[in-house]
């Protein structure tokens, strides 16, 4: 019996129990910003840079880099196949969200004073989904791009130069999400669903609104990077020299 304890079958090992981990958390960062990101931020700043004297964007910025940190440190020790399903992963735990939100919203209203009321409800999970749609298209085409991206610069730099890896590809990806949610919230998703509220942004409108967000994903991705450095450390002393 103690030694089928310690020789289980299907036992984890220290990779894939850390691969298992880096999923849980790519995971949740997703879905928390993709739920949060309804509600708009401001922070002043002290200085004016480029015209801009405030941060301003969603609260899914909270958690959203996370998921391109954590992409960049599976691709780095599990190669571009494990990143790709990675992301297929938050993927389809989004769209499975994305199905139960609607679902709840579709069930029928219990008229109790202990309820939420519809309204409270509705406003904020029924108020934001073509930006949800948005969001998870642009993250599908920007992860898979980031991939591609660190895997190219991967076989250029070999094991050196990490950062330029990570970061490049990220600011990258990031460039060519912020473009596509920017399009797909603000102009094409309220063309295919007008609201007298909330009209169409012109195209020409676009490139301003997505280099507005971009501008601080292009500043979370720089201070990011010594967390890939960490990560890296992390997976040398815990699971590379520790593999059982």
């Amino acid at each position: 019996m103690q030694a089928h304890a310690h020789h289980e079958p299907h036992a984890l090992s220290a990779p894939q129990k850390m691969y298992l981990w880096l999923a849980m958390v790519f995971v949740a960062s997703l879905l928390v910003a993709d739920i949060v990101g309804v509600k708009l931020f401001r922070i002043p700043l002290p200085f004016t840079v480029f015209g801009f004297d405030a941060i301003e964007h969603t609260c899914g910025m909270i958690t959203f880099p996370i998921t391109f940190l954590l992409t960049d440190l599976v691709n780095e020790y599990y190669g571009p196949r494990a990143a790709r399903r990675l992301t297929y992963i938050g993927f389809a735990a989004a769209t499975y969200v994305f199905i139960i939100l609607n679902i709840a919203q579709a069930l029928p209203y219990l008229d109790a004073p202990y309820n939420v009321s519809p309204a409270a409800f509705n406003s904020i999970f029924g108020s934001a989904k073509i930006m949800y749609v948005a969001s998870l298209s642009a993250y599908l085409v920007g992860q898979m791009s980031d991939i591609a991206i660190f895997g190219m610069l991967k076989r250029a730099t070999g094991d050196r130069l990490i950062w330029l890896r990570a970061t490049g590809s990220t600011v990258i990806s990031q460039f060519i999400d912020s473009f596509i949610v920017s399009y797909l919230a603000f102009s094409l998703g309220r063309e295919i669903f007008p609201d007298p509220s909330s009209p169409a942004a012109p195209i020409a409108a676009i490139p301003a609104i997505a280099v507005t967000g971009y501008a601080l994903k292009f500043v979370l991705a720089i201070a990011v990077t010594p967390l890939i450095y960490l990560g890296r450390h992390l997976m040398r002393r815990y699971v590379i020299t520790h593999p059982g």
